[in-house]
């Protein structure tokens, strides 16, 4: 396999002053790396042209060589862009340039029949490759750390709201289970798209003609072309695809809607902590270093680092996404337009689900759950939290209706006298204290929580998943 590369000397263009939610993966997918990974492209193509008797071995060291050295000044590079509508043309003018420094007989075996959208869609696919993998192993970590705060918490009560409100009791390990469920699928969705990526090696036109003509002239028998498809992406561990795809960009859609997805599984879970954090709750704290979270001005404050930064992320990935859904609809056999329009945007959804998913492993694996504050809130509204378990329960005497509106005028009357919900409910209902002070505990109205967080456990089936 072709190994990658190594980065040419020099900083990154964007070092993600004003990406807070990508700057994990600031260098993964900077243009250096573009640039790295059409090297290895290059190299990669050159290599299986020679296992198919099209380019000879003695032509491979000064490749490999300049691949390494090659000229890759971004200025020049991005001066090539505006000439030519991509990157590829000028970069591989430097790389055969140097080849022929190296070794004059091996420069005409450089990118030899190759194409732009081949190169650059490979180097795509190569980029999604490593960043995916990387994203996959944070996911894990995410998981297992969720997966411990389901078990550990598991019949810690805490009151769930809806639409802003106290609603009903839950506990904090269903609550937990929730974000191990999106997690996981966010984790399976980034395998499934990782483990899907092709190679693109189609020729001009998506016919592999040219590479099919250089066999030919090799002495190679008919059908060469194929063969040299298969070995370019095992070459570079991708797939083979069925079909050249310049202009079928499932794979790149695929990509980004996992990466998408990801950022939007963490994200449900970045809005929760960031209103369980609020100083009026304060039920979990994020993890963090001293100072980090400090207020320019107010020394009292500490924000909620982590859960921000996936918040942003998950509030642009979609977006991202959905241009390279929209240059799916590309015309003819390559795009003017649709395929270019891709490059920015997939960079993004990368850099997005990277960064997210750094910053949730430790937020998973650091999170402080504070129980007391839970029972707490729990009791600020004196019992009216499980009101709807009494109502259940007057319904067969008062009737469904009357019992909801005896609980809904004695909660109201409660709190403007200021008397407590059992003793209204205990002159209106006939409900003995004791039958009341059973009825009014939040912990005895969380349903199956236990049961289904217990089932959310049992669906991690993959040992590496386990807490």
């Amino acid at each position: 396999m072709t190994a990658p590369v190594p980065e040419p000397p020099g900083l990154s263009l964007d070092a993600g002053v004003f990406g807070p939610g990508w700057v994990a993966g600031v260098a993964a997918v900077d243009d250096r790396a573009w640039v790295r990974a059409m090297l290895d492209v290059e190299v990669a193509l050159a290599v299986a042209q020679h296992r198919v008797g099209v380019v000879p071995a003695s032509a491979l060291p000064a490749i490999r060589a300049a691949a390494v050295q090659a000229d890759t000044e971004l200025a020049a590079l991005a001066a090539g862009v505006r000439e030519t509508a991509n990157p590829v043309v000028a970069l591989v003018s430097a790389l055969t340039a140097k080849v022929a420094e190296l070794d004059p007989d091996a420069a005409d075996h450089v990118h030899r029949g190759g194409t732009s959208q081949d190169v650059l869609d490979t180097a795509a696919v190569l980029l999604c490759a490593r960043v995916m993998a990387d994203t996959a192993a944070d996911l894990v970590r995410v998981v297992r750390a969720l997966a411990v705060l389901a078990e550990r918490h598991r019949d810690t009560v805490v009151v769930a709201r809806t639409l802003t409100q106290h609603a009903v009791p839950t506990t904090f390990g269903l609550k937990a289970a929730g974000w191990l469920a999106l997690a996981r699928d966010a984790l399976d969705r980034v395998r499934a798209a990782r483990r899907a990526l092709p190679a693109s090696l189609g020729g001009a036109a998506g016919t592999l003609a040219s590479y099919e003509q250089y066999a030919v002239l090799a002495g190679q028998p008919p059908g060469t072309a194929l063969r040299l498809a298969a070995e370019f992406a095992r070459e570079l561990d991708l797939v083979d695809p069925l079909l050249p795809w310049h202009a079928l960009r499932t794979p790149l859609v695929d990509a980004a809607g996992a990466l998408a997805f990801t950022c939007g599984a963490l994200g449900k879970f970045a809005a929760d902590v960031l209103v369980l954090t609020r100083t009026e709750v304060r039920e979990v704290v994020e993890p963090g270093p001293p100072g980090r979270g400090a207020s320019s001005a107010m020394p009292q404050k500490q924000n909620p680092v982590l859960a921000t930064l996936i918040a942003t992320a998950a509030r642009q990935a979609p977006a991202q996404a959905l241009v390279v859904l929209q240059a799916m609809s590309a015309e003819d056999e390559r795009s003017s337009g649709g395929w270019h329009a891709e490059w920015q945007p997939l960079r993004e959804c990368l850099r997005l689900a990277a960064g997210a998913a750094a910053a949730a492993v430790e937020l998973a694996e650091g999170l402080r759950v504070v129980p007391e504050r839970m029972a707490h809130n729990l009791a600020l509204t004196g019992g009216a939290v499980v009101t709807e378990r009494i109502t259940a329960v007057l319904a067969p005497v008062l009737g469904k209706a009357a019992a909801k509106k005896a609980l809904t005028a004695a909660v109201a009357d409660s709190e403007a006298e200021g008397v407590p919900l059992a003793t209204t409910l205990a002159e209106r209902t006939g409900l003995t204290p004791g039958e009341l002070a059973d009825l009014l505990d939040p912990a005895a109205y969380t349903g199956v929580a236990g049961a289904l967080v217990d089932r959310a456990l049992a669906a991690l089936d993959d040992p590496e998943l386990s807490p």
